[in-house]
């Protein structure tokens, strides 16, 4: 099965494309999705979470205290490992099974960190980076999330930076408030590209 692995910083409209590849009939697989799956209550990732930071980080209802964790991986990088140890092996095999089952004629697979984590590139045929400016980024996010334009730069400053996603690109789409319609011509160009490469 081909595989192109989509990524992009905060904000660059990843899900925008995803979804608009979909509509081709593409395969999508989402590890954004997976991740929240495998966090939500009786997630398989919540038991060994709550083993290993205990009960304050599990809400509720059993899912992810989400809040409070993204506040400590934040602050702590010990801790931010500590829990990529548990998820990202999770992660990993439900994307891989999800694919197994994908009926498209090739699989796009949403890897937000694709360019930081160095273990998804050998794992995809093409790598397809969604590209705006940082300050695209900024808007999006404070007005999406409602975040302040300093906690977004916090993020922003623990992804890769532009120019590192660009450069792992074998594939770039430019969303830097291009109109909807400029943004399906490229997804359809990419599109056919990508079945010419998957022999579909």
């Amino acid at each position: 099965m081909f595989v192109v692995g989509l990524t992009g910083g905060i904000g660059s409209g990843k899900s925008t494309v995803a979804d608009l590849f979909a509509a081709h009939g593409v395969s999508l697989v989402d590890t954004d999705l997976i991740a929240h799956r495998i966090t939500a209550p009786h997630g398989i990732a919540m038991p060994p979470i709550a083993a290993e930071f205990g009960p304050a980080f599990v809400a509720a209802d059993g899912s992810l205290e989400r809040a409070r964790m993204r506040e400590l991986v934040f602050s702590d990088e010990g801790a931010r490992k500590r829990l990529e140890a548990i998820t990202h092996p999770l992660i990993r095999a439900e994307t891989k099974r999800e694919q197994r089952e994908a009926q498209g004629p090739y699989v796009i697979v949403v890897v937000p960190l694709l360019v930081e984590s160095g273990s998804w590139q050998h794992r995809v045929n093409r790598v397809l980076t969604v590209d705006c400016s940082v300050e695209t980024q900024i808007a999006r996010v404070m007005s999406r999330n409602g975040f302040s334009r300093d906690q977004v730069l916090a993020i922003i400053a623990r992804q890769a930076t532009r120019e590192a996603r660009l450069a792992a690109a074998d594939d770039v789409i430019d969303n830097d408030n291009a109109p909807l319609s400029t943004l399906k011509a490229q997804v359809e160009k990419q599109h056919r590209a990508y079945l010419s490469l998957a022999g579909a």
